[in-house]
Parts: C-alpha cells; sequence; structure tokens
C-alpha cells in the first residue's frame, strides 16, 4: 500500500514549482528604440494571473524584511562597453550605437545583464533585436528574476557587506592614529628604535645557520647565478654556508667605471653587524689584491688601496683596468654565533671587449675562532687508517655541517679491560679507513628499571652523542658539494617474544667502497654505508634480582670493486674503395 502521506507531499511540491514559475514569468516592463529616436516607449503590461493551490507556501513579501538594496544599476550597466565614445560591434547596451549601428547587427552579445546571483530576488536587464520591425529596433526589458535556490540573501542587516569599503588613506594628521590601530608594530614612547617590521629580520640574538648576513643598510651581498648563468648582486651571503660561485656578467665597456659590480669598492665597503640587529659593526678588512694582466700574469699589490676601474682608450681598443675579477671571503666567528673578522682577497684585471660578457668567481668560507682547520682524510681518495669525514645535513637543501674534532664525527663503542658500559661513557672509537673493528661492554641491570628506560639508556651508548647521518665520499669532499656524501641508511631488526623485554644488542656498520680512476692510481671512494641497530628479547627479570647484558658495535669495510678490464683502442677501419673499372677487363 502506498503511505496516505506521498499524495499531499506531492501537492506541495507541485504549488511551490507553480508559484516559481509564476513570479518568474511576470510580465515586465518593455522599451523599444527606432532608428530615429534614442528615448525609449516604455509599455507595462498587468501581471498575469496564476492559480496557487491551497496549502502552497508562497514567496516571501515584503513585509517580512527589507529587500536587499542592489549596488548597481543593471539598467544602466553595460559590461560590452569597452570602447569610449565608441559603438561597440553588437554590443546593445552600448548607449554610443547609433541607429546605423543596430541596422547592421547580427545579434546581441550580452543578451542578460544582472546583478548578484546570491539574491534571492533581483532585477535583470534583457537585450534582443527585432528585425522584423522596419526600421529595426532594439528591444529593452527590465524584469524581475526569482532565484530558485533556498540557499539564497533574502534580506540584508550589513550594509557595508554589498560593496567594498574605501581604505582610509593616511596623512600627516592620521599616521599617528593609524599606527595605534594597526597590527605588527610595537608602540614605546620611551624608546627610539625604529619600528621594523618582523619578515625578514630574525629575532635571536646570535647568528644561527642560514641566515643572512646583516650589514648597516642591508645584506651582505654574494653574487650568484640563480635562474641562468648571469650574476644576480641581490643573493645574500648566508651564516656557516660555504660557497663558490662562477656567473657571467653584462657589461659595457664604455660605462665600466660606472658599473658597481666591477669596482673593489662594492665589496669592501659593507661593514657587517656582530650579530642581528647590533649597533656593533666589522668592517670587511682586504687582506691582498693581485693584478691579472691580458696574458695571464699574476703580480701581488704590495699595498692594498682600494683601486677603481678606470677606461683607457689603446688605438682602436678600449680596455678596462682595475676589475674585480674573483672575490673571496674570509668570516671568522665564535662559537656564541658572533662574527669577529672578515677577510677580503681580490683578484683584479684588465679586460678588454674580447672578454665581455665576463665572468666573475666569488668564494665565502667561515673559519671558527682559535680552531684549525680539519685536516682532509684524503686528496682525494680515503687513505688507509685516517678517520671517516662525517656530519649532519639539519635540513634538506643546505650543505653538511662537520664539527672539528674528525677523529669523533663517526665513531663507536670504546672497549677497557673492566668492560663497563658506565665506567667510560662518553669515551668514544673513531672509525678509521679499511680497518675493521668490534667493541663491547656489559651492562648491569636490576629489575627494578622498567624495560623502556634501559633501551633508551643502551640505544644512546650505542649510537653515542650526534650520531651523523652523511659520509664524505672522498677524503676531500667539501661541505658545500652535497653530492660527494652519501647518505647513512638506517636499519633496525628485533626479533620478539612474548613477555619479554626488547633491548638493542648491537650497532653493525657496514662501509661500501670502490676503486676509482686510473689503474695506476687508484682512489678509494665510497659507496654506500649502512647502519644496523639489531635489538634482542630479554626475560623481564624479578625485582631485586640483577642481570649482565652484552651489547657490542662492529664497523666492517667491503670492497666492491669491480674487476680492472684493460683497455685497448679500436683498430682504424680503413675506408678504401677500388675504382668500378678497377678489374677490367677481366671482370
Amino acid at each position: 500500500m502506498r503511505p496516505r502521506g506521498v499524495p499531499l507531499l506531492l501537492v506541495v511540491l507541485l504549488g511551490f514549482w507553480a508559484s516559481v514559475s509564476s513570479q518568474t514569468e511576470a510580465t515586465p516592463a518593455v522599451a523599444t528604440e527606432d532608428l530615429n529616436s534614442t528615448e525609449a516607449a516604455l509599455v507595462t503590461f498587468g501581471p498575469s494571473q496564476s492559480t496557487r493551490p491551497v496549502g502552497t507556501p508562497r514567496a516571501p513579501g515584503p513585509t517580512s524584511g527589507p529587500r536587499p538594496t542592489p549596488v548597481t544599476d543593471v539598467a544602466a550597466l553595460c559590461v560590452c562597453d569597452l570602447s569610449p565614445a565608441q559603438c561597440d560591434v553588437n554590443c546593445c547596451c552600448d548607449p554610443d550605437c547609433s541607429s546605423v549601428d543596430f541596422s547592421v547587427f547580427s545579434a546581441c552579445s550580452v543578451p542578460v545583464v544582472t546583478g548578484d546571483n546570491q539574491f534571492c530576488s533581483q532585477k535583470a536587464a534583457i537585450y534582443s533585436l527585432n528585425f522584423t520591425a522596419n526600421p529595426p529596433q532594439r528591444v529593452f526589458k527590465l524584469v524581475d528574476q526569482i532565484n530558485p535556490s533556498i540557499f539564497c540573501i533574502h534580506t540584508t542587516n550589513y550594509k557595508p557587506a554589498l560593496s567594498f569599503i574605501n581604505p582610509e588613506v593616511p596623512d600627516e594628521n592620521s599616521f599617528d592614529t593609524l599606527m595605534r590601530t594597526a597590527d605588527g608594530f610595537t608602540l614605546n614612547a620611551e624608546s627610539d628604535i625604529s619600528f621594523t617590521t618582523k619578515l625578514d629580520v630574525p629575532s635571536t640574538a646570535k647568528y644561527e645557520y642560514g641566515v643572512p648576513l646583516q650589514t648597516s643598510d642591508s645584506f651582505l651581498r654574494f653574487p650568484s647565478s640563480l635562474t641562468s648563468s648571469l650574476c644576480t648582486d641581490n643573493n645574500p651571503a648566508a651564516f656557516l654556508v660555504n660557497q663558490a660561485v662562477k656567473c657571467t656578467r653584462k657589461i659595457n665597456l664604455e660605462q665600466c667605471e660606472e658599473t658597481e659590480a666591477l669596482s673593489m669598492a662594492f665589496y669592501s665597503s659593507p661593514e657587517i653587524r656582530r650579530v642581528p640587529d647590533s649597533r656593533t659593526k666589522v668592517p670587511i678588512t682586504v687582506q691582498s689584491v693581485v693584478i691579472q694582466s691580458l696574458n695571464k700574469t699574476l703580480t701581488r699589490r704590495e699595498d692594498t688601496d682600494v683601486l677603481q676601474p678606470a677606461l683607457v682608450n689603446a688605438g682602436h681598443f678600449s680596455l678596462c683596468m682595475n676589475v674585480v675579477l674573483e672575490v673571496k671571503y674570509s668570516l671568522t666567528y665564535t662559537d656564541a654565533g658572533e662574527v669577529i673578522k672578515a677577510d677580503l682577497s681580490l683578484l683584479v684585471g684588465t679586460v678588454s671587449s674580447v672578454m665581455v660578457p665576463l665572468q666573475q668567481k666569488f668564494e665565502i668560507h667561515f673559519l671558527q675562532e682559535n680552531t684549525k682547520p680539519v685536516p682532509l682524510s684524503g686528496n682525494p681518495g680515503y687513505v688507509m687508517g685516517l678517520p671517516l669525514a662525517a656530519g649532519f645535513q639539519p635540513h634538506k637543501g643546505s650543505g653538511i655541517i662537520q664539527i672539528t674534532n674528525r677523529y669523533g664525527q663517526l665513531t663507536i663503542l670504546h672497549s677497557t679491560t673492566e668492560q663497563d658500559c658506565l665506567a667510560l661513557e662518553g669515551v668514544r672509537t673513531p672509525v678509521l679507513f679499511g680497518y675493521t673493528m668490534q667493541s663491547g661492554c656489559k651492562l648491569r641491570l636490576t629489575g627494578a628499571l622498567p624495560c623502556r628506560l634501559v633501551a633508551q639508556k643502551v640505544e644512546s651508548l650505542l649510537w653515542g652523542q650526534g650520531f651523523p647521518d652523511y659520509v664524505a665520499s672522498f677524503g676531500n669532499s667539501q661541505t658545500q658539494d652535497v653530492l660527494d656524501w652519501v647518505p647513512i641508511h638506517f636499519i633496525t631488526q628485533s626479533f620478539n617474544r612474548k613477555d619479554s623485554c626488547q633491548l638493542p644488542g648491537a650497532l653493525v656498520i657496514e662501509v661500501k667502497w670502490t676503486k676509482y680512476g686510473s689503474l695506476l692510481n687508484p682512489q678509494a671512494k665510497i659507496v654506500n654505508v649502512t647502519a644496523n641497530l639489531i635489538s634482542s628479547s630479554f626475560p623481564e627479570a624479578s625485582s631485586g634480582n640483577e642481570r649482565t647484558i652484552l651489547i657490542s658495535t662492529a664497523v666492517t669495510f667491503v670492497d666492491v670493486s669491480a674487476p680492472a678490464e684493460a683497455g685497448f683502442r679500436a683498430p682504424p677501419a680503413i675506408n678504401a674503395r677500388l675504382p668500378f673499372n678497377f678489374f677490367f677487363p677481366f671482370v
């Protein structure tokens, strides 16, 4: 049987559709224009009658709330009027169109102009052409459209939401008031610190890795190539980021004296702030100036005076002297993140029109105070018995950071005669290239210690403090060349047992290396490093009982070099062709 409520629901829906249709089809005001008159003749017809079933909901009347006032008058709006004081083709609402233009129109490009379609009721301007009339006429209708959607705006209680608010333009009288109401400023009448935004200025009292170096006016500029090989001078130098780049600069040789990037003063005049936002500035000291002639001869100057580019005419050729070719910064910093010294080395030379566009080289290196440069473990390949160079990458895209003690970059447990893990905690043994090593110790545990706490302690003993995540492929790999560093692959193995404590028991490091280069002098190159943490299950000890576990570390070196094959040059191919009648008359 059909439910009794279904026919009534169907009648209600049909009645609502009839109500919407009757409102939409209301006859609007009509205006027509002939070819000889521009005044519209308004003709208004009475509203058409429609039957409304009983129980059909009526559209809300004017008494239910104020109607939203339209922001624009659609009758005066013409969206296709693009040319001022000129008739646009097929634009029926263009007031600049004359009677001659209407006669050649094919159709209206914009037949309907409406306002906001989110309103429940709004005006709509409809344009059409009556080609049957003689002369042709433009027909204009202004109708009320009803939005059939139940999610529409019927009344408005916030008038400014219907239009954009004109922003207040600050002047000398209202500036102080706007400053107090704006966000992002700190007001203090007793402070003489200028207002600065917090976009690019670090808030710390020391330099951190990757933070741009501040100068008295902006940042220390370090030219480099970004999207192309051309030099970009707006690239800031970052703290602890060693760089060495080459870029090309397009210059006009006749204007070399006016180009700042070719002058020594452009690189030596800035003063670096000791720490961010500090008033103490560190001047850049020129340590050496080397002069390069046209035939590539190098001569070091006795003094370090700043030279200016000078244009010299030599016959039919023009030369520019004292042009900066290479720039090398050497910045000294403390462990507190302060820059205390800035040195500069320059290579200047003479440039001719043949050398344009000019290639420049820029380098910047950071040295920590009271430290010596880290010795290399090989050049380029590793040397047997020297420690592995290792470090970590703070974030993707940055360089590698190493500690100054090269014997502490990659370490394992240190074995003692007592074999007590807690007796010499923190003492580690460096991993030396080519040396397969194994070490271990014993750890006494009581049943009162929770399993999770013991597992964390054992794992910290195995990894040590600051275990690296990258190992250098060669003994002289530079920290800024990330592609010359091999990532360490970490693997965890565990053997679970029921009602047991899971504790790390061993750390096995496997280093795979190969022979690289010539057969006469092969170089050792690391190609893969794996750190495998092996965990075992130990039974839970009862309270008061002691037990001893053995933890160990091991390092193995595997030679994965392919067998050397002697190469020989291919024999030359003799491409000799005989004449077609060489064997005549025998063939």
